[in-house]
């Protein structure tokens, strides 16, 4: 009986080219643009997942952040302890045959949920670029000498590092929910500003939190 040639499988290295907002998006989206290399041998598929990290601490910034992001971090005195990588989402994606290298497109959806942490952070800056750190793990499968399929794991350590202009994310936000913010609320709190809204005739929500705001009665 012949025993099956095991081959190592094709090294991979990724790189984002390009980041831009996805037009006509129902939700915030952003589409990242990712060069896949497999060192010039044939890969019959991947399977990817992607865990996409927030590098604060790469970035420089300039008087008056501290304001926007002491929710997060506290104090700029205390940044030295507080400053820290964010974890911004997760998303998968499968890859199909290519050979020596290919493009994919990741989307990512930019959320506006101001219970997440990253929305928050990115709410925050004013402008520049947003370092990015992206982490690979997954499944390759190749062929074998035989023409066998061949599967061996991706681990975290496969990496790819970016920089999102802090105007790619607005304008992502703005395709779906232009000149607008968003703002979550328990629902006994809500009812309560319904009532304070309906009691007064108040004619939208912009001046129902303006009254709310300016105090008066």
């Amino acid at each position: 009986m012949t025993v099956a040639e095991v081959v190592p499988a094709p090294e991979l290295a990724l790189a984002v080219e390009d980041i831009s907002a996805v037009e006509h998006a129902i939700v915030p989206t952003l589409r990242f643009r990712v060069r896949v290399d497999a060192g010039g041998r044939e890969v019959r598929s991947l399977a990817l997942n992607v865990q996409l990290r927030i590098d604060a601490t790469r970035r420089s910034y300039e008087p008056g952040d501290e304001k926007r992001l002491l929710e997060l971090f506290g104090p700029r005195e205390r940044w030295g302890q507080t400053l820290r990588n964010l974890l911004w989402t997760q998303a998968a994606i499968t890859v199909p045959f290519f050979a020596g290298g290919t493009h994919i497109e990741l989307l990512v959806p930019a959320t506006y949920d101001f219970e997440v942490v990253a929305a928050k952070y990115l709410n925050a800056l004013e402008g520049g670029e947003v370092p990015l750190e992206l982490l690979f793990s997954g499944t390759l499968f190749f062929s074998g000498p035989d023409g066998r399929l061949q599967a061996a794991p991706i681990s975290w350590e496969l990496e790819a590092r970016a920089s999102l202009p802090v105007s790619v994310w607005r304008q992502a936000i703005d395709v779906a929910f232009p000149g607008s913010a968003w703002l979550r609320l328990p629902r006994d709190a809500f009812d309560r500003l319904w009532s304070y809204r309906a009691a007064r005739a108040l004619p939208s929500w912009e001046s129902t939190f303006d009254e709310l705001l300016d105090g008066r009665e």
